[in-house]
């Protein structure tokens, strides 16, 4: 569907994207998320044509968008953040007048504009002048104009940017409606929204793609320790170290420490203890209520608590404070509690 290869783009001194490579295929939701300043809206822009990269190249359904640009061009439905519409002019209207923008032949714009109308549930609203809608029928209006010449591909920039909850969740809904037929690209600086919507996510920042794959596949691939919070009772005179050593000496675990919020009954011999596997490690919920039990120690809740994309994408994006909240200390000696 899209083939770009090794895109760069500078203004001025300013890298925003560098040697930018990736595929789409047929009827994918792919999510380009990244932060602000990132570039995504600079790829986004060369892959529809209105910026020329300064290297690199960029093929549409076969079509080269510096060679061919209006072949290429018209293989792609495009909302960019602030939807192109007319507030004056009907619903049914502005339609019409984005058919004759993409050639749409004379005898097929009604059926087009049905169609478009249909798969945006924008059909109660046809008549009524798009000033008056509401941001989220705007922004239905803009994608149905987007949709208006069938293109196979879709690309989405911030297309939930704005609207209220009801009206994401009715976004979203009607993303993953279109993605049975196109192939779409969804960029966007909101994390959630990306992984409830699409298929496979790339995370770009400083101009680059950082990390690209389904979001169980970049979760399944972080070197990060799995950790577990584990709520532990042992014999008050004991105390949290004895369930320190316990958990500590479980094969696969890389360290134990005090959790810095205590159960509220921690008078009664209650801790909360985190226990940090050793990277890639299997699961050691079993293993560690077992270390329990065979010391007499009682456990009312264990928990796994494996990476997440959000912890990926912080990670990526600002690596220094991930890093460093991920460095735990090691077990403490006997008799001693971690503050």
């Amino acid at each position: 569907m899209i083939l770009v290869r090794e895109i760069s783009k500078s203004f001025g001194t300013l890298k925003a994207v560098t040697k930018v490579s990736f595929e789409l295929g047929d009827n994918q939701v792919v999510g380009l998320l990244g932060p602000n300043g990132a570039g995504k809206s600079t790829t986004i822009r060369m892959m529809t044509g209105f910026l020329a990269p300064d290297s690199g190249s960029i093929t549409v359904m076969g079509y080269d968008i510096a060679k061919q640009p209006s072949m290429a061009k018209s293989q792609i439905g495009y909302l960019p953040e602030q939807a192109p519409i007319y507030p004056e002019m009907s619903v049914r209207g502005y339609l019409k007048h984005r058919a004759k923008l993409f050639g749409v032949e004379t005898k097929d714009i009604k059926p087009a504009i049905d169609r478009a109308m249909s798969m945006c549930h924008i059909d109660n609203v046809a008549r009524r002048r798009v000033g008056h809608l509401s941001k989220g029928y705007k922004q239905r209006v803009g994608l149905a104009g987007a949709l208006i010449h069938d293109p196979p591909v879709l690309i989405l920039d911030e297309p939930t940017n704005g609207l209220d909850p009801s009206q994401i969740r009715e976004s979203r809904s009607l993303i993953r409606d279109l993605a049975h037929e196109k192939t779409m690209l969804v960029c966007s600086h909101i994390l959630p929204e990306i992984e409830r919507t699409c298929d496979r996510v790339m995370i770009m920042n400083h101009g680059q793609i950082q990390a690209d794959g389904s979001p169980q596949d970049l979760i399944n691939s972080t070197p990060g320790p799995t950790k577990y919070t584990v709520e532990i009772r042992t014999n008050p005179t004991a105390g949290i170290a004895h369930a320190l050593r316990v958990l500590a000496a479980v094969p696969g675990v890389d360290s134990t420490i005090a959790a810095t919020t205590q159960p509220d009954d921690a008078n009664r011999g209650w801790s909360r203890v985190i226990v940090n596997a050793i990277p890639r490690e299997g699961d050691l919920r079993e293993p560690l209520a077992g270390a329990a039990e065979d010391k007499g120690l009682f456990i009312r809740e264990l928990t796994q608590q494996k990476p997440t994309l959000e912890s990926i994408f912080m990670s990526l994006i600002d690596p220094a404070p991930i890093s460093s909240s991920l460095i735990t200390p090691s077990l403490p000696p006997p008799g001693e509690v971690t503050p």
